[in-house]
């Protein structure tokens, strides 16, 4: 495992930090590469079903570092593209995603988080496109994610007009699940994921898989089928039937 990414697990649940606290995080080409293959070796464990996304010292991720933005400048926009690759490899997992926002999230960091299904926040966290302070039209899927996240109007103040959020505001909008004290937000982001340890990890990738698809469909007959058949699915596998069993035991308690 590559020092600029730490990963420490804890039950089903991995915590991969961003470590490169000297460059607030900047996602280079060698930090993006080491991304995608600590989240390869996460995901190739059955027994995963959690990543948590922080980053060390002060920042979560500051963005793509300059000199990928000057070579854009000079014609060179490959090496933008090849920053996406960091935050849709998050996007992409199969795994429940939460983000433990414990700095500013800045242009492609901000992509980072956004690509996350929970965004937790302490409250040092900064949320800020920076797109248009830049010049650059947003990129990456950035305005789509945000306007799912906030809603298209907040999305037009932060990528438009430059707004940013500090943690409460992004927690108004409702932009963050909830915000910690700095010194709690990745226990509580750890004990959020460890929720799952119960639960059947296949279970779990193939209801936020479900989840994810929900927001890709414009008809509730489309949803209704989709969510029919992974119900129907569910019914068959060994876990349900212990746990309407449990379920038994526990109301005929109740009612001695």
């Amino acid at each position: 495992m590559s020092d600029l990414v730490l990963v420490e697990r804890h039950g089903g649940t991995a915590v991969l930090t961003l470590n490169v606290p000297h460059r607030r995080n900047v996602l280079s080409a060698r930090l993006v590469a080491a991304v995608g293959r600590a989240i390869d070796e996460i995901e190739a464990d059955p027994q995963a079903q959690c990543i948590v996304v922080t980053g060390a010292g002060p920042a979560f991720c500051a963005g793509a570092e300059m000199s990928t933005l000057e070579a854009a400048a000079d014609g060179d926009f490959d090496r933008v593209r090849a920053v996406y690759d960091g935050f849709l490899r998050v996007l992409h997992s199969p795994l429940v995603t939460i983000a433990a926002v414990n700095g500013p999230a800045v242009g492609a960091g901000l992509n980072l988080a956004l690509a996350c299904d929970v965004r937790l926040a302490g409250t040092r966290a900064l949320f800020d496109s920076r797109f248009a302070r830049l010049r650059i039209h947003p990129g990456g899927g950035n305005l789509w994610m945000l306007a799912r996240a906030v809603g298209a109007q907040r999305a037009t103040l932060a990528t438009v007009f430059g707004e940013k959020w500090d943690a409460e505001s992004a927690l108004a909008e409702g932009l963050v699940a909830a915000v910690y004290p700095d010194e709690e937000l990745l226990g509580a982001a750890v004990a959020l994921g460890r929720r799952l340890d119960d639960q059947e990890p296949v279970y779990t990738r193939r209801v936020i898989a479900t989840a994810r698809e929900a927001l890709t469909l414009s008809r509730h007959t489309d949803a209704l089928a989709a969510e029919g058949e992974a119900q129907e699915w569910s019914t068959r596998r060994p876990a349900f039937r212990r746990g309407v069993a449990d379920m038994v035991i526990q109301l005929n308690q109740r009612t001695r």
